[in-house]
């Protein structure tokens, strides 16, 4: 056999049994693609070569964007950011059908894109609206259910860590990608709208929401528009070239902590376990991305690649086909992993699959974030799944139920995206960044 060949089979043989024994995914990915290095270049080369490809993996400017993004996140999630925007999502939407389940779906789609974390979101979020639908007699099921199918959307919409990984394993535009998930994104809540506008019009029971007078508007919009300023200006920024998204991501913080210290929810004691709790996040990916750099190597080495592309092209030579067995490999992908990790091993594999038919990677990275993305919300791993769940009190299989409808509509919109190029394209290309 072959040296590729047995590399190639330590790596996958290694990591799916590391897995089966419950090890972390890092530790898994990073042991298994550390053992494949030493079985072809020996245990000296073998470790020193998997420490400089870890070394190179974290060598880049543009992941600092990671953790400050992530702190700005966090510093937001204990600045009293939420309510304000669920008071404003409330006057945005509260004349409509199942007002505060669609109060809820709007707050989730701004907040997760405030704080760029779905988990942050459905947690932040659902502790508000939860104990206001259930006082207005929303079923506690279909609550959860809203909150849970909704918060994602903040991950495609910008700014996204997730399309900061993506862009590093792709080498395409980070500022290209944030504006193309714009259309998904809110496409994702507009998904999540139009199943709660069916589910209301069946139970008049679900009164809408107490209109505003002109001044409690006022009030409400002045509130929640300095957050959603943070989105203008770091978004702006990068489009105007004012600044990179690292230097985007910097802004985000500071401007983040100033708020938080004129809304009086953020004190100097606090900032030491936001700290804690953004480097707790940071390292679990900066570890990721170095691992996954080594078994980048080894994939490379071992043709990994290649092979997948010329399976598939085996199976099919017409796009469409190929996207959608593409998009049913990542949809059971995102079942049993986390986004972050999925990214960094798929996306080096299926990248050249699709360029080898003409898809632009900005494209297919919209794409297999919104893929991933449904994934947080599904068994046995979904990190929102279990969040969701738990800050509404239900158990797993009570908001399953109700997320069935939640589940169809965001499986269409994925196909549609994913065979649509123009959803994720039109609004880069106008501003002349695809």
């Amino acid at each position: 056999m072959e040296m590729a060949a047995v590399a190639g089979l330590v790596l996958i043989v290694g990591i799916v049994a590391l897995l089966a024994l419950g090890v972390p995914i890092s530790v898994a990915v990073g042991s298994s693609s550390a053992l494949a290095a030493i079985t072809v270049l020996g245990f000296e080369n073998g470790l020193l070569t998997s420490a400089q490809q870890m070394f190179r993996g974290v060598n880049n400017f543009s992941l600092l964007a990671i953790p400050f993004f992530v702190l700005a996140g966090v510093i937001m999630n204990n600045g009293g950011i939420a309510l304000r925007l669920v008071n404003f999502a409330k006057m945005l939407v509260g004349r409509a059908p199942g007002s505060l389940a669609q109060t809820n779906v709007a707050a989730n789609a701004m907040f997760g894109s405030v704080s760029g974390s779905a988990v942050a979101s459905v947690a932040a979020v659902g502790s508000t609206m939860g104990p206001l639908q259930a006082k207005e007699g929303y079923p506690r099921d279909f609550a959860a259910a809203t909150n849970i199918a909704s918060a994602p959307s903040g991950m495609i919409i910008p700014p996204s860590n997730l399309m900061i990984v993506y862009s590093l394993v792709s080498s395409t535009s980070v500022a290209a990608l944030f504006v193309a998930g714009y259309v998904p994104g809110i496409l994702w809540a507009a998904v999540c709208m139009v199943i709660v506008h069916l589910y209301a019009r069946k139970r008049p029971e679900l009164r809408v929401t107490e209109k505003l007078s002109g001044p409690a508007k006022l009030r409400v919009a002045g509130q929640a528009v300095p957050a959603l300023l943070l989105i203008v200006i770091v978004i702006g920024g990068i489009l105007a070239g004012v600044f990179t998204p690292t230097e985007a991501s910097c802004i985000a913080v500071l401007y983040s902590l100033v708020l938080s210290f004129v809304y009086r929810s953020v004190k100097v004691g606090d900032l030491g376990g936001i700290l804690l709790d953004s480097a707790r996040t940071t390292a679990i990916v900066m570890f990721l991305v170095g691992v996954s750099a080594v078994m980048s190597w080894v994939m490379s080495f071992a043709q990994i690649p290649q092979l997948v592309t010329d399976a598939l092209l085996d199976v099919s030579t017409n796009p469409y086909v190929l996207i959608v067995l593409i998009v049913l490999l990542l949809l059971v992908i995102g079942c049993f992993m986390d986004p972050t990790p999925a990214v960094l091993i798929f996306a080096p594999i299926f990248l050249p699959v699709v360029t080898s038919f003409g898809m632009d990677p900005v494209h297919f990275g919209i794409f297999m974030v919104l893929a991933l993305s449904i994934g947080t919300i599904t068994p046995p791993v979904g990190p929102v799944l279990f969040v969701g769940a738990k800050v509404s009190g239900m158990s797993i299989e009570s908001v399953m139920r109700r997320l069935v409808p939640f589940f169809v509509g965001l499986v269409l919109l994925l196909l549609v995206v994913a065979t649509t190029p123009a959803l994720s394209l039109w609004l880069p290309g106008l501003l002349g960044l695809a």
